[in-house]
């Protein structure tokens, strides 16, 4: 696996200096049930800034995927319930490390995995300017741990969850494009946005490797909204407006992604992305692994006798996927399917028309049942973790 830094593994109690609290959490992140990383000195240092001592002691009793509510958590550690409410309650809403559901008027409390999951909650926002120094911290120590990659261990089975759009230039050039690649179309289905920043680019912006892009790019849609814009996390825009959005996201050499599902019901996300910040596409330009990315629906046709090569093809190309060789004075364009999104910026980089895209072999259309959808994932995230799990077991 390139691109990842040595992970030290180590065992439960080989951490004398850490509080049980911390020691227990960071367990329950390590779980595979929450997609976590083995038990390590990055992910403790994480857990250690997520919460003091007072809230270590309460989210302890937190097990991943059975949420509990404060009465309860109060009760496991011997604590008034009002104070037990008052640290959970800062927990959900003001750090947003954790989640919380009401349920008939009570607030159930539960873990989220580090990525995707907790990431993603605690950096989603309007804009850059409500950043403390805290989150800063945070981007400092989840980039400290990503960078272990860990995350690659839970793509032994390709995880197709997310789909790339090609461009919209891409797309008016080629009149028989199907609505599922027209951003438009799919935004059809919904009747409500919201966009905030982009987490990827915004952590990275934090520890100094930002890319100078736009940040506002992350969207939701559907029946998300409300509850998102009601906490502050995201403004609420028209689809005209997100539209413009996207538009501007693409003339920044931006890839937009939406989820690999076509039944348009309750909800979706989307968010735009750079090839050296966003953590999907790094998946592979870094990991070389498939990760949650569906195989393309076109991929670029090569005319080399049309090809000047002025290389803007490969500047544009996020992925890595469209290179120059050369041998001796000979130059040639070379194409690594295995890296290919179809976002089609090649072709729109080409002066020449020497790239056009074309329809991948074998493609098959998102599904448009979301049911089908969630088993799928469910299935596969089964398969992987039960695998993750017998892999750490003998080491």
């Amino acid at each position: 696996m390139s691109g990842a830094k040595e992970i030290r593994r180590i065992q439960f109690g080989g951490y004398p200096a850490i509080s049980q609290s911390h020691l227990a959490i960071a367990k329950s992140y390590s779980s595979t049930l929450l997609m976590g990383p083995p038990l390590c000195d990055e992910l403790l240092a994480l857990v250690e800034h997520m919460y003091d001592d007072e809230e270590a002691g309460l989210v302890r009793h937190l097990k991943p995927l059975r949420p509990r509510t404060a009465a309860g958590l109060a009760a496991a550690e011997g604590r008034p319930l009002h104070e037990a409410e008052k640290i959970m309650w800062r927990l959900a809403n003001e750090k947003y490390v954790l989640l919380s559901v009401d349920i008939k008027g009570t607030e159930w409390f539960s873990l989220m995995p580090i990525v995707p999951g907790t990431f993603e909650w605690v950096l989603v926002r309007k804009d850059p300017e409500s950043i403390t120094p805290w989150h800063r911290r945070f981007a400092e120590l989840f980039e400290a741990l990503y960078a272990t990659g860990y995350t690659t261990e839970y793509i032994n089975r390709p995880l197709p969850l997310i789909r790339y759009l090609p461009v919209g230039e891409a797309v008016q050039a080629m009149p028989a494009a199907l609505p599922a690649s027209h951003l438009e179309e799919i935004l059809d289905r919904y009747d409500r946005f919201a966009v905030g920043v982009c987490q990827c680019r915004l952590s990275k912006q934090l520890v100094g490797e930002g890319c100078g892009r736009m940040l506002e790019t992350c969207t939701a849609m559907g029946s998300l909204v409300p509850a998102i814009v009601n906490k502050g996390r995201m403004r609420e825009v028209s689809k005209r407006d997100l539209l413009e959005i996207k538009a501007a996201a693409e003339k920044e050499g931006l890839v937009t992604w939406t989820m690999n599902e076509d039944s348009g019901k309750f909800t979706s996300t989307s968010c735009s992305c750079c090839g050296c910040c966003c953590g999907a596409l790094t998946s592979i330009t870094r990991f070389n692994t498939p990760g949650m990315i569906a195989p393309p629906r076109y991929r670029p046709r090569i005319n080399h006798q049309l090809c000047k090569h002025c290389h803007k093809c490969a500047k544009a190309c996020p992925m890595g996927a469209i290179v120059m060789e050369e041998e001796g004075e000979i130059r040639r364009l070379v194409y690594k399917a295995e890296r290919c999104i179809g976002c089609g910026l090649c072709a729109v980089a080409c002066a020449n028309e020497a790239l056009t895209l074309e329809e991948a072999p074998g493609h098959r259309e998102p599904t448009t049942n979301i049911l089908a959808y969630a088993a799928k994932f469910l299935g596969v995230f089964a398969v992987n973790s039960l695998k993750v799990r017998r892999s750490r077991r003998t080491r």
